[in-house]
């Protein structure tokens, strides 16, 4: 179990990070950073101190979004608990089919659709950067959607609250930590966006690859089999302290 536990929270800091690169979220980065700031990018790199704190601020509003995502989710599964092995399996195949649609392979309308919530001025002080934060979280976007639902498919199959908020709190933290550094580094975040543009539809399709596999691991219940393999190759040392 702490095999499976400690791979599910590799997966959800890794998805967090995907969601970051994905199309729907970095090109956007420097928008969302003037408008929590209020400050233009290049008042942005002379007062970082303020870019930390409304960063901070930010990613608070939409972890406090993930995580009631993920308390849902886990409470639907304990009601569920009796089809465990069979939500599993449904979950796996939801997975897998996020997974083309990330690839391209056919097109999910209700993805194709906008759904951020937009703010013609953004509400004054730290607490409307927490509500932005909220906005963020709560509108989210159609190509970051298969990602996140497939990290909360993924919780409602533990059926454990606890796990469940701390699966949604490493997702948060996989696309918080990123954001910090680009805020911070506003200038090299945006020559680093330059070289890295062409290559962005490779974060979609490795995405899509990484879901299907996970996907099929749920469906053939070898997802815990890898977890076991994986925690026998870590040392000791490492595994105690896990």
């Amino acid at each position: 179990m702490e095999g499976t536990a400690s791979l599910g929270l590799l997966i959800a800091f890794s998805a967090g990070i995907l969601s970051f690169l994905s199309p729907c979220v970095l090109p956007l980065i420097p928008s969302y950073v003037t408008f929590i700031t209020g400050m233009s990018l290049e008042e942005v790199q002379s007062s970082r101190r303020t870019a930390l704190i409304h960063s901070l601020l930010f990613i608070v509003g939409f972890t406090i979004i993930f995580l009631a995502f993920g308390a849902t989710a886990s409470v639907l599964g304990r009601v569920l608990i009796a089809a465990r092995g069979w939500i599993s399996r449904i979950g796996g195949v939801l997975i897998i089919i996020f997974g083309l649609y990330l690839l391209g392979a056919f097109n999910i309308r209700a993805f194709a659709q906008e759904r951020r919530v937009h703010f013609a001025n953004k509400p004054v002080g730290y607490l409307g950067t927490v509500l932005v934060g909220v906005a963020f979280g709560a509108g989210w976007t159609p190509c970051i959607g298969p990602i996140l639902g497939s990290i909360l498919i993924y919780t409602s199959s533990t059926a454990d609250l606890g796990r469940g908020l701390v699966l949604l709190g490493m997702y948060s933290l996989g696309l918080a930590v990123p954001f910090v550094a680009a805020a911070l580094a506003i200038d090299h975040f945006l020559a680093a966006f330059a070289r890295f543009r062409s290559a962005m539809i490779w974060v979609n399709r490795i995405g899509g690859v990484l879901l299907i596999v996970i996907g099929l691991l749920l469906v053939t219940n070898y997802f815990t089999l890898l977890a076991s393999y994986l925690q026998a190759l870590t040392p000791a040392v490492l595994r105690s302290r896990i």
